[in-house]
């Protein structure tokens, strides 16, 4: 059995804008407490969307196509640089730095406390 498919650009816009509006009900719903690990798992889709426009630029026939699967591999790899980039950036907030800490007699570490005058 041989499927051809076929799509036009209204199909095709349809699909982005459908895609882009879930995107946006999905995200707006996310408690802040889970959008570091939801950036890490952005930076996974848009790797796969940095192999689809490879795939893309690879299978061109046209310099139409050659220009899309070109665009699909530099913003796709943007995409990733930028994420890892903030996902590095929020995490480093939770680190404790070394001059806030102390070390116990044994070995555990404990913050500095203030004391009264």
């Amino acid at each position: 059995m041989d499927y051809q498919t076929t799509m036009t650009g209204l199909v095709g816009l349809y699909i982005f804008m459908l895609a882009g509006f879930a995107g946006w009900v999905i995200i707006g719903r996310v408690p802040a407490i889970l959008h570091t690990p939801l950036m890490s798992g952005s930076n996974f889709v848009h790797g796969i969307v940095v192999v689809g426009g490879i795939f893309a630029l690879l299978s061109a026939a046209t310099p139409q196509q050659q220009v899309i699967g070109f665009l699909a591999v530099l913003f796709g790899a943007g995409n990733v640089a930028g994420g890892y980039a903030v996902t590095d950036r929020m995490l480093a907030m939770f680190q404790v730095s070394p001059a806030k800490t102390k070390r116990t007699h044994h070995g555990a570490a404990k913050t500095p406390s203030k004391k009264k005058a």
